[in-house]
């Protein structure tokens, strides 16, 4: 399929303002995050948004790769928050993920603390954010988002064990067009509602499958263990620890420990 095609299609389909209008598709690239980079240096506009049929060099977390083979939705969006707001666009694309997938696909995803969606135990979708802040300001914050949508996992050694696909789980083929524009309408909509004032991290509490369970947090530079309880407003997971006292992570790597 023609990369104008799949842009035209994907913006027919668009009820956002501004997530998407100025859409840029491509076949196969390294990252849809160090192309949106250099559309950054070029003066692209908040809402910008760069996908990619494949990725060559897919980023994942902690500096881990992210397998992009045909059949994945890989998407960059460029944004221009206010300060306050940086925390929440992780919660903000995770529920969009989770939305899309609901209605794309029929689909109940749950999401792991702190970025991870699932289906039934196994990833099928990833999320990066990087973000340029100077003197106070936003100059931009890119999401990214890699899912698994057409392709059986089970195929690919390196994740056979830990993740799944949309097909695989469904019994059919998805759209990737559908799912891609759904996505950007539900990113516009949390993303103008965490600007407004509305709280998103319950609606992100409630869809949390971490919460309430014994869990193991390495967070680079100590391990802890203990019951996930509760998030906080800003994305911080607060762990009730064996000696029975309260601890809040900000970042880590989480494992369900399995009684």
């Amino acid at each position: 399929m023609k990369s104008q095609n799949v842009a035209t299609e994907i913006k027919s389909l668009l009820k956002t303002r501004f997530v998407g209008r100025q859409l840029h598709y491509f076949p196969t690239l390294s990252t849809t995050m160090d192309t949106a980079r250099e559309l950054v240096k070029q003066g692209a506009e908040e809402g910008t948004v760069i996908i990619a049929g494949t990725q060559t060099a897919g980023k994942g977390r902690i500096g881990r790769s992210w397998l992009s083979p045909e059949g994945s939705l890989a998407m960059s969006v460029i944004l221009k928050p206010p300060l306050k707001n940086l925390p929440h666009l992780v919660m903000i694309a995770a529920l969009a993920v989770v939305g899309a997938i609901k209605q794309v696909s029929g689909l109940d995803a749950a999401i792991k603390w702190p970025n991870d969606v699932l289906i039934n135990g196994k990833k099928v979708c990833g999320i990066l954010i990087e973000t340029e802040v100077a003197e106070g300001k936003v100059n931009y914050a890119d999401i990214g988002i890699g899912i698994n949508v057409n392709f059986n996992a089970g195929d690919l050694p390196e994740i056979a064990d830990i993740a799944t696909s949309l097909s695989h789980e469904s019994y059919k083929e998805i759209s990737v067009v559908q799912l891609a524009a759904a996505l950007m309408d539900e990113l516009e909509r949390l993303y103008l509602a965490a600007r407004d004032g509305i709280p998103v991290h319950r609606e992100w509490q409630q869809r949390m499958e971490t919460l309430g369970k014994r869990v193991k947090v390495d967070t680079g530079r100590t391990i802890e263990h203990g019951v996930a309880e509760t998030v906080t407003e800003n994305g911080n997971l607060v762990l009730r620890r064996d000696d029975g006292n309260l601890v809040e992570i900000g970042a880590g790597d989480v494992t369900v420990i399995k009684e």
